[in-house]
């Protein structure tokens, strides 16, 4: 295990700044292994953990500890490609009401078609009760690739769900009339706010709060700013600060290439269309983000954290009024690392990718 980061070269990002090397001394310490494709991490509190396994299972580390069996009551997934149990969220009053929310790829029934669906439950030990559907994206796809499917409540309690863009429906980011390539805003119910920027436009599906995504694999909420983690083609991968109504460019702008080297946009700016305030080119394949407002690693306070899967490590964003002033690669000695999360004792928590993965403890040393 390495305890500091070489210095590394320069980069292409908006403001072209340098990687930096890391002095913070660390050490890690595995608290659950075996896992099948750990995906979404969920924090109770210091020692209670809840998070998905993309084959189909909701599992939990409870009193510090991975509980043998599965939480009883999950909804039947499609595991397939990218699709399978996705998000989880705990309802803002989870220590009082035990609710969580799932987002996961299901097939339609009769049909050879899925779509990305969220759940809302009560966790009564390991089981789940009183589920009920909240969410159902339109229209439903073909393809098993980009369903986004990440969570973060908002200040008033409202729900942004993330939708990517099917991967063969990208043109489709742009319109309004359907899901692809969308954050929604829902209730916790189900319901809709009064509010949602497209409310009164009869051409918009009325939950959409943002367009123009590709494949949104982190969003989080800061003191009430909303970022989103974008998830590009062959470069371009993004964060940017989410507001309602705003176009995201996917795909009429982009800093990335298709997979086999075209063009896909040969634009990079357009007028009413959102810049990120970070991109990466070369890809980096982020997959889960936070911001670390802890005291334990005192150096960190303060930064956004981006987990990644290419080669595998976790990008330390410096973060100074939504903007990116410095880049660090920390934990690059592991494998891709499929998200990231914070307990309350300031302990960071990685979840490792792929068959075998891994949840994964750091400290200082």
């Amino acid at each position: 295990m390495r305890y500091s980061q070489p210095t590394l070269i320069l980069v292409i990002s908006i403001i072209s700044l340098f990687l930096r090397s890391e002095e913070v001394n660390y050490n890690y310490t595995i608290i659950a292994e075996g896992l099948d494709r750990p995906w979404s991490l969920a924090v109770i509190d210091d020692e209670n953990i809840i998070f998905t396994e993309l084959s189909g299972n909701l599992r939990q580390i409870k009193d510090g500890k991975l509980l043998s069996a599965p939480v009883a009551g999950t909804p039947e997934v499609l595991f397939k490609g990218q699709g399978g149990m996705s998000g989880v969220v705990l309802d803002p009053n989870f220590q009082n009401n035990k609710v969580l929310y799932l987002a996961f790829s299901a097939r339609d029934e009769g049909a050879r078609t899925n779509t990305l669906k969220v759940i809302r439950a009560v966790l009564s030990n390991n089981e789940l009760r009183d589920v009920s559907e909240i969410f159902s994206a339109f229209p439903s796809r073909n393809t098993a690739l980009h369903y986004g499917a990440k969570m973060v409540f908002m200040n008033d309690g409202t729900l942004l769900i993330t939708n990517g863009d099917g991967f063969n429906y990208r043109e489709k980011a742009q319109s309004l009339d359907n899901h692809f390539g969308k954050i929604v805003r829902i209730n916790s119910d189900g319901s809709l706010p009064a509010d949602n920027p497209f409310s009164d436009d009869p051409n918009a599906l009325p939950e959409i709060w943002s367009y123009g995504h590709r494949n949104p694999q982190g969003i989080i909420n800061y003191k009430g700013e909303i970022y989103g983690l974008e998830h590009g083609p062959m470069g371009g991968d993004e964060i940017n600060v989410i507001k309602p109504g705003n176009n995201y460019g996917w795909p009429a702008i982009t800093y990335g290439k298709d997979y086999n080297g075209s063009i896909i946009s040969p634009f990079t700016e357009m007028k009413g269309m959102e810049q990120p305030i970070k991109y990466w080119v070369p890809s980096i394949a982020p997959s889960g983000m936070m911001l670390y407002d802890k005291d334990l690693f005192p150096e960190w306070k303060g930064s956004i954290f981006v987990s990644s899967m290419k080669p595998g490590s976790v990008r330390r964003l410096e973060l100074k009024e939504n903007k990116i002033t410095q880049e660090h690669i920390i934990f690059d000695d592991l494998s891709r690392i499929r998200d990231i999360a914070f307990l309350p004792n300031g302990s960071i928590l990685l979840a490792t990718d792929g068959s075998g993965g891994e949840i994964i403890s750091v400290q200082p040393n």
